[in-house]
């Protein structure tokens, strides 16, 4: 085998066109979404701050994902061969987010690891992977190696890359709530808890569908059924991170208007 194959999603030709504008729509959206408030943060200074600083490298890491795995979805659904060139390299990033050199660090690793077992393994005749996107379990199920080791390596990379960071978020959530249930039912406190689920929301699509991919044995759902959740953590989270974090808060919102008066209508 000299080269992949990506069977895309779904295999019916009949919805690729109404697929390929569904994906353009939520990728013109991401773009937007996360290269503005980049921009904003860039150059309002009032916006200088730690909070801001991680929120910052979310949206690049959002970006630089989305870029990497969208239009090679737009691209399978109007060419004849979908041949694949690289794999994902940034969707283990958004789970290190909170430590912004263990993030990189860790994804590099990752990176590192699942090129060494794809290397490693040996393949026959069978060239069709069955999914939109260079991914390593795809891979590892048109081996002809054991299937056992090479599924633990990975368990053992996801797990660290999902259970350690969503624990510990949905920990520090819990204690916040836990906090909400002493104040009283003000204006504040409601739209505190307001917020807060919405994040609690995204985090939770993004960590359970990463975790439906990958936490359990191929004999349990097979890879051709999974893949659909592989499209939240990689293409709607994406999307959805600057609406939850940034567009519904007044910082931004007042750093927004001062963008425009200093630049536009000046």
């Amino acid at each position: 085998v000299t080269e992949f194959i990506l069977s895309g999603l779904p295999d019916q030709p009949g919805f690729h066109i109404p697929l390929f504008f569904l994906f353009l729509g939520f990728y013109l959206i991401t773009i937007l979404g996360n290269l503005g408030l980049i921009i904003l943060i860039a150059l309002n200074s009032h916006l200088n701050t730690p909070m801001y600083l991680f929120l910052f490298n979310l949206f690049i890491i959002d970006l630089s994902c989305s870029s990497i795995i969208t239009p090679r979805r737009l691209m399978s659904f109007i060419s004849k061969k979908n041949i694949i060139y690289w794999v994902s390299f940034f969707p283990a990033s958004l789970s290190f987010l909170t430590l912004l050199c263990l993030s990189f660090t860790v994804e590099f690793s990752g990176a590192v690891t699942q090129t060494g077992i794809i290397m490693s393994l040996t393949f026959f005749s069978a060239n069709l992977i069955n999914h939109f996107m260079c991914d390593i379990l795809p891979f590892i199920e048109l081996t002809c190696n054991s299937m056992y080791e090479n599924e633990l390596v990975v368990l053992v990379v996801v797990a660290i890359g999902t259970r350690i960071p969503s624990s510990t978020i949905f920990i520090l959530y819990a204690l916040i709530l836990a906090s909400f249930l002493h104040i009283h039912p003000t204006e504040c406190g409601s739209k505190a808890f307001s917020t807060c689920s919405s994040h609690v929301i995204v985090v939770s699509l993004f960590y359970g569908s990463e975790a439906f991919m990958y936490l359990k044995p191929l004999f349990i759902l097979p890879l051709g059924q999974g893949k659909v959740s592989s499209l939240f953590y990689t293409i709607v989270v994406p999307m959805l991170n600057p609406l939850m974090y940034s567009l519904r808060n007044k910082d931004v919102k007042i750093a927004f208007k001062n963008i425009l008066s200093r630049y536009i209508f000046s």
